[in-house]
């Protein structure tokens, strides 16, 4: 979905049947991943940012703490399914670069206290869905 010129999506843990955020912007060019969420003040809960096809990211500049979940690359031939790979839990600000995750080909930056109250977790499988999707059975944890 774009809203206010920005793509947004809903992230899913379809294995743990959870909501991991409800605005989750796209962050699709090399500027957007550069500057990441530097120069925001916080990051309210339900929010986070889906850097596509990146491996590594880092804290330089950084406000705020964050939770960042590594996935794979979608499963079949479209936009399906991503097959966590990493998790890094309440990463401090300035730490610098996070060390690259090679099997990874997204990323989700979440605020920090996200994988805990979802129970994300490596081999879980993460959905990156269009907010109007209607879905049965996913409860919200924040």
């Amino acid at each position: 979905m774009v809203s206010g010129g920005r793509r947004t999506f809903v992230a899913r843990n379809l294995t743990r049947q959870t909501v991991l955020g409800t605005d989750i912007e796209s962050g699709d060019g090399l500027w957007a991943k550069f500057m990441g969420l530097m120069g925001r003040r916080s990051l309210p809960p339900g929010a986070g940012l889906w850097l596509p096809e990146s491996n590594g990211i880092h804290m330089m500049f950084m406000r705020f703490p964050i939770d960042a979940i590594f996935v794979g690359k979608p499963e079949g031939s479209g936009g399906g399914p991503r097959v966590v790979v990493s998790v890094h839990r309440a990463l401090p600000v300035w730490r610098g670069l996070v060390p690259l995750v090679r099997a990874a080909h997204g990323v989700l930056e979440l605020p920090v206290g996200t994988i805990e109250a979802s129970g994300t977790a490596v081999g879980d499988r993460i959905a990156l869905e269009s907010p109007d999707a209607q879905h049965v059975g996913l409860t919200t944890k924040e």
